[in-house]
């Protein structure tokens, strides 16, 4: 059963992972037949999530999700010298984590993971880029499911609500990707047509914006991470978002006729003084539209003095 879930580690491992002997200096980068001999490596890719992984730092941690009533994990990395482990969860389906258009599929898997986090008690301070490596000796491995997951059926086993009232940690997880993309999304459709940049000139600004968001995480993506979501967001709006494809918008949906006709319907909707609502007539004077200017008093007075029922004197 251990050597299954081994061999499926190793198969889904990126072609250069990041690895580590001694976490206190640093991580590199290397082939993953020079990676898979150290002690902790990277063991998502970099835009493809096949393991939820969580960072459980208690003792007896590879056992007691058992007593949490948390589904089993594939398989436990657990520290003999502390009892501390990684809990990694084995998917079906790949979690797109490069966001090309389809950000639901990527919240709902970021709520499923913030709540197996909480049944779990892991650390929300896990950045999630490596893990204990369990092809190394150093480590106790022991594999307990060796059926691999759906996002629904984990669901299922959290009890969830439904999708839409999911709770989500921005800070946290696949959190941090969708926040991200949130963030520079939103930013990039306004600050696209301030010049209507050139491609690479767009893609560098996006990018510049998304480190910019991502630095507020207390746990910051991985720079490659945050490169393939500035990449998508610059690509898609630079396709979309171009100088002619935008006035031919504001041509269609601000012509004359179109601003007079929602002029009449914005009269008919409430206004300040109308009977009914609606907008103030031609013939309303400003006197009657804002009356402390007639008393010769600020608005402010005015209401104080409407609300303690005092008298208006001019």
């Amino acid at each position: 059963m251990t050597n299954h879930a081994l061999a499926l580690f190793n198969e889904r491992l990126p072609h250069k992972p990041y690895y580590s002997d001694d976490l206190q200096f640093g991580v590199r980068i290397a082939a993953k037949d020079r990676a898979i001999l150290a002690k902790y490596i990277q063991f998502n890719q970099p835009h493809a999530q096949f393991w939820l992984g969580f960072d459980v730092d208690r003792q007896g941690a590879a056992l007691d999700w058992s007593d949490r009533n948390a589904p089993a994990p594939t398989f436990t990395i657990m520290n003999p010298k502390n009892g501390h482990a990684h809990l990694l969860y084995g998917l079906e389906t790949a979690i797109r984590t490069a966001p090309d258009g389809r950000i639901k599929p990527l919240k709902y898997a970021a709520a499923v993971e913030n709540a197996l986090r909480k049944k779990l008690d892991a650390d929300i301070g896990y950045s999630g880029l490596i893990c204990q490596n369990p092809n190394h000796k150093h480590w106790q491995v022991n594999a307990w499911q060796t059926e691999l997951y759906t996002l629904d059926w984990l669901a299922d086993s959290l009890d969830l609500a439904s999708a839409n009232d999911k709770e989500i940690i921005t800070d946290y997880g696949l959190g941090r990707n969708c926040q991200l993309f949130e963030q520079t999304r939103k930013w990039a459709y306004r600050a696209i047509r301030q010049g209507w940049p050139a491609y690479e000139q767009w893609l560098q600004a996006c990018f510049e914006r998304a480190k910019a968001y991502n630095f507020q995480f207390l746990t910051p993506l991985d720079e490659k991470e945050v490169l393939g979501i500035a990449k998508s967001i610059a690509k898609w709006t630079h396709s979309k978002f171009t100088e002619e494809s935008f006035n031919d918008y504001v041509a269609k949906t601000h012509s004359s006729e179109i601003q007079r006709i929602r002029g009449q319907k914005g009269g008919k909707v409430g206004g300040l003084l109308s009977k009914g609502g609606g907008r103030p007539k031609a013939n309303d004077s400003i006197n009657s539209i804002e009356p402390w200017v007639a008393l010769g008093i600020s608005r402010r007075t005015f209401f104080y003095k409407k609300k303690k029922n005092l008298t208006f004197t001019k």
